[in-house]
């Protein structure tokens, strides 16, 4: 820290309790009281320096009594009198970035100026102001902090404005354009970049200093002095985002909840943790803040709004805060993990674990500003596109975090179906490629609520589509004893559809390789044998498609078998069987079994039509052969 020697004498002040003597061996003639402590000084050195002094002194000059003289306005109080008066005399003092405003006010109030002696304490702080204090980053900092103290004083004097001004333009300039403030405190640098010891050259070089590197320094101001910094910051055109980062480091520093571990600083040392502010303290921090941090999305970072958005709830700040919050975060929704959603309930009904009404608001939130900025609607292209669409790419992941987010609330008791179906229904359909996220947190609720009714559990399953469940989710499905019995049919009936679906699309292929397009078409005659290669890679390829299709089937038939006879044990323990029954084509068992046959018959037309296009082929080659 940059200092200013002043006065040439030795130290000739002593303490005794709380009184101050000056030691020249002249009795004391004058009483300065200040803050409780007695300065025991002459009238002459005083008069010669102070104009209030000098007043106050004349007037008290009549009177019989010692001259005693109060002085409880003092800015800076006895410490900073004690340097007053140390100047008076002419004892060695040293002006810091510490003492330097305190000193500056209190020379105010004293009316030490040039008209009572030349060289007078104004214009000594003034100059050491102007030319160290404000040309240094860390000395300006300091010298800021100390304002708090005495604030109107240094308002007056625009000690307050210069200091932040001298701040901002540091903070608003690239540091690796002006080489500050890395030059100032920093080890000396050769041309070429490398550091130097002793003016002999290292080959170690400098880091590149970041737009973060003013960060921690500001985080020591008091909050009415860092929103002035930042309010000046912004009128300069500082990018959002450092402003950001800024209020973020901030908020860290200062609310013990954001962030639990102790802070690292960029040179790897570990920075003293600052006494914890009080509760009402923190919760006017946190509600300037929110005023603070740019409206842009992405900007702020989503896992920080969430810690405030936490902490602003217990410490029960203002509705308007908690909705902003809520704002920002549903803006950015898709930027959130599953852990920044588990959001405790911290309200004295605690009918939850957790907080799941505060996340349906947000997710309404970014649902409203998806459809504001032109959120794609289903009716406009056809899935494929969709899917695609960058404009959906994030709702698809916030319907993914949102089935993960209910399946962790789902196994509690306490939630009610209400809840966990309108948060669930809140996603669109076309939002979800897959609907396995979705099924999975339905059964993990079913398997902690068994006392739902079946009209529940089915008005529950009706969230979910299950033409849009994997292959792994229906075999699940189809052995849920959870689930209720019309899901299991629909899950089976649609498992089917996609199975006979798939059969015609490889017989299309079939009839196509059989007569729709000869295999010797378009081939090449030259002998080099192209028509034959690509008609055999085909036929291989149409075989190792059947055969799967064939092992497929197979399990099909397996899984209807058994799925029967499940069916047949819950025909016997329920009532109405026979309107299920008739309600979904299975009057009778022929009919499945025919349904069976006829798969299997498909599947044994498709294999013989392969196998009856193997002569075809071997036929092609021996006219190729023939033709040579």
């Amino acid at each position: 820290m940059a200092c200013m020697k002043l006065g040439a004498k030795a130290d000739a002040f002593r303490r005794q309790g709380q009184a101050w003597f000056c030691t020249t061996g002249l009795p004391s003639d004058v009483t300065i009281e200040v803050g409780g402590i007695s300065f025991h000084l002459h009238k002459f050195p005083l008069l010669s320096r102070s104009g209030l002094l000098e007043k106050l002194i004349g007037e008290k000059s009549d009177e019989e009594e010692g001259c005693i003289i109060k002085l409880p306005d003092v800015p800076g109080g006895a410490k900073t009198f004690e340097l007053v008066a140390k100047f008076c005399y002419g004892v060695k003092l040293e002006l810091t970035a510490s003492n330097v405003v305190y000193v500056r006010c209190a020379a105010e109030h004293l009316q030490m100026t040039e008209e009572i002696a030349e060289g007078n304490l104004i214009a000594q702080t003034e100059t050491f102001l102007n030319q160290v204090v404000l040309r240094s980053w860390k000395d300006s900092v300091k010298a800021l902090q100390t304002c708090d103290d005495v604030l109107p004083q240094a308002e007056d004097l625009h000690i307050v404005k210069r200091c932040i001004d001298c701040l901002a333009i540091k903070a608003c300039t690239d540091p690796n354009l002006l080489g500050w403030p890395m030059r100032e405190h920093g080890p000396m640098q050769s041309p070429g970049g490398s550091v130097l010891w002793n003016g002999i050259s290292t080959g170690a070089r400098l880091r590149n200093s970041s737009s973060d590197w003013w960060y921690e320094d500001v985080s020591s101001l008091s909050l009415p002095m860092y929103k002035r910094l930042i309010s000046v910051m912004e009128s300069r055109g500082i990018r959002e985002e450092i402003v950001a980062g800024s209020l973020t480091f901030y908020a860290k520093s200062r609310l013990p909840g954001l962030n639990r571990r102790q802070s690292i600083s960029k040179a790897g040392i570990r920075i003293e943790p600052k006494a914890a502010p009080s509760e009402e303290e923190q919760k006017h921090l946190i509600e300037e803040l929110d005023r603070l941090l740019p409206l842009q999305k992405g900007v702020t970072s989503t896992k920080l709004l969430f810690g405030l958005l936490r902490t602003a709830m217990i410490l029960q700040a203002s509705p308007c805060c908690l909705l902003n919050l809520e704002r920002r975060i549903g803006m950015q929704l898709d930027q959130a993990t599953l852990e920044d959603l588990l959001i405790p309930n911290f309200y004295n009904s605690m009918e939850t674990l957790y907080n799941v009404d505060c996340i349906h608001r947000i997710l309404e939130h970014f649902l409203a500003m998806d459809q504001m900025t032109g959120g794609v609607s289903p009716g406009l292209a056809d899935d494929e596109q969709l899917l695609g669409s960058p404009s959906l790419t994030p709702i698809t992941m916030v319907a993914k975090l949102i089935d993960g987010y209910l399946a962790e609330v789902a196994p509690d008791v306490n939630l009610k179906l209400p809840k966990f179906h309108s948060l669930a229904a809140a996603i669109p359909e076309f939002a979800r490629p897959l609907d396995d996220g979705l099924y999975r947190a339905i059964d993990i609720y079913l398997k902690a609520h068994p006392w739902l009714t079946e009209s529940e559990r089915e008005e529950l399953c009706r969230l979910m589509d299950c033409q849009k469940l994997s292959l792994e989710a229906c075999t699940h499905a189809a052995q849920n004893e959870r689930l209720p019995l019309r899901a299991v049919v629909q899950v089976l009936f649609f498992e089917q559809l996609r199975l006979r679906t798939s059969i015609a699309g490889c017989l299309l292929v079939s009839d196509n390789l059989d007569g729709s397009r000869p295999l010797g078409s378009g081939l090449p005659l030259s002998g080099e044998g192209g028509g034959w290669a690509s008609a055999v890679r085909e036929n291989q390829v149409l075989k190792v498609g059947m055969d799967s299709m064939r092992m497929r089937v197979s399990d099909l038939e397996k899984e209807c078998s058994s799925m029967r006879e499940e069916i047949e044990k819950l025909a016997l323990g329920r009532k109405g069987w026979s309107t299920f029954r008739r309600k979904f084509g299975l009057d009778s068992k022929s009919q499945m079994r025919s349904a069976q046959e006829g798969s299997i018959s498909n599947e044994k037309n498709t294999v013989e039509k392969v196998d009856k296009s193997q002569p075809k082929v071997t036929k092609h080659t021996k006219q190729l052969s023939l033709d040579e």
